[in-house]
């Protein structure tokens, strides 16, 4: 079993240290950047998105917690929208060591029962075409493709 917690201050500096080097590679590959402009544009999209950390309003940044063993084993960003009964995903990780165990199909069947409960109607997401990992876990807990991202580098 999955549950949450929020992030705390003093474990943002390490969600950051994953965040900013992963997003940054995904910037650098589906986009035909070279790394160094990749990584400063993912320092930049983040700070503009969370300016004020785990306290930036209108964001919800949670660690995922292994509940047998109380281990930290992710973390989930999601901007709720409560007007539109929605909640938009925009990072999901579970760490390296904990990969591979089905913690990330508990942990999205843990946070839609727990937007359910708030009245929420909708998980919304954008996952990269080369992450299958990811993909797989999104299809197999009920998400569908509901468009295409598209780019050409000019």
């Amino acid at each position: 079993m999955i549950s949450f917690r929020p992030m705390l201050e003093s474990e943002y500096a390490g969600y950051l240290a994953y965040f900013i080097p992963d997003y940054a590679a995904e910037i650098a590959t589906n986009y035909r950047l070279p790394h160094a402009v990749a990584l400063a544009q993912a320092r930049s999209e983040i700070a503009e998105d969370l300016p004020q950390g785990v306290d930036t309003p209108g964001n919800v940044l949670l660690c995922l917690i292994e509940s047998a063993s109380d281990a930290h084993v992710g973390y989930l960003w999601y901007r709720p929208d409560a007007k539109g009964r929605s909640a938009f995903i925009s990072d999901f990780h579970i760490l390296p060591d904990h990969q591979g165990k089905g913690l990330g199909k508990l942990a999205m069947a843990a946070l839609e029962i727990e937007l359910s409960a708030k009245g929420f109607e909708q998980i919304k997401l954008r996952v990269a075409e080369n992450n299958p990992r990811a993909r797989h876990v999104y299809e197999a807990t009920g998400f569908r493709v509901t468009g295409t991202n598209m780019s050409k580098t000019l």
